[in-house]
């Protein structure tokens, strides 16, 4: 049996403000540092050791990689970072709060947005786009690989070619694998795992800081999966309140 863990990142400044995210390289909140050091005490408690990290190209889950390894005592271990795992683009949205969002476009087009898995926000302008062609984060990558916007599917899409060329590889030699990513990123991912349909990923939430762990067999199909606490396993649904996962302040699965 092979076992891989999941952690969103903590709480980020632009959740807290009710912002679209996307890729806008925003840092983390005190209650995001604390969420990261509270998620790796339950690792380290829960006797959990890594071989290797895989994160994206922004702040907030490369940080809550670092402060996780550091609760661990596991700074030294090879960190992997890739813009495949970055969060959904969210096009123009970025940056906006989502309240305004739905004064300006109304609810039922948000909604479309944000829950189905095909249907992309509104573009990043131009000059807004070559901004994001020009960081050095994303050098080398090629132009056409920085989105202009994304749905859940494009984001799927980028990021199983990471899972398979890269995370893959990883786990068939038996090294204990831990990702550090982003809300949409993560449901790609388990979305393939669990071989759950496009219309059954509406309902699905990873929420801030709280490790999942999945076991798989040597197939790597999944075997069961859950959540973990100080006290050990912990189901969707029984986590506490304190760690619920359909709480709008402990999640924003919009990224």
């Amino acid at each position: 049996m092979k076992k891989i863990v999941f952690i969103r990142h903590g709480q980020s400044l632009y959740n807290l403000e009710n912002r679209f995210t996307g890729w806008v390289d925003i840092d983390l909140t005190d209650d995001g540092y604390k969420g990261a050091r509270e998620a790796g005490a339950i690792l380290k408690k829960q006797g959990f050791v890594f071989d290797v990290a895989y994160t994206s190209v922004l702040k907030r889950a490369i940080r809550t990689l670092w402060i996780l390894l550091h609760e661990m005592d596991l700074v030294w271990i090879p960190i992997h970072n890739s813009w495949r795992l970055n969060e959904r683009h969210y096009g123009s949205l970025q940056g906006l709060n989502k309240d305004e969002v739905i004064a300006k476009y109304g609810a039922e087009q948000v909604n479309e947005w944000r829950r189905s898995a095909s249907v992309r926000p509104p573009a990043l302008p131009s000059e807004n786009h070559l901004k994001e062609r020009s960081d050095p984060k994303y050098a080398g990558i090629g132009a056409k690989n920085i989105p202009l916007t994304e749905s859940l599917l494009d984001t799927e899409q980028r990021a199983l070619v990471y899972w398979k060329e890269q995370i893959v590889p990883d786990l068939q030699l038996n090294r204990r694998v831990i990702i550090s990513a982003h809300g949409n990123t993560l449901r790609a991912l388990v979305k393939y795992l669990d071989n759950i349909p496009d219309d059954g990923v509406v309902s699905l939430n990873i929420p801030n800081s709280i490790p999942l762990v999945y076991e798989l067999d040597d197939n790597l199909k999944p075997l069961r999966h859950y959540y973990l606490s100080h006290d050990g396993e912990v189901m969707d649904g029984s986590i506490p309140r304190h760690m619920d996962i359909d709480d709008p302040e402990n999640h924003d699965w919009m990224g």
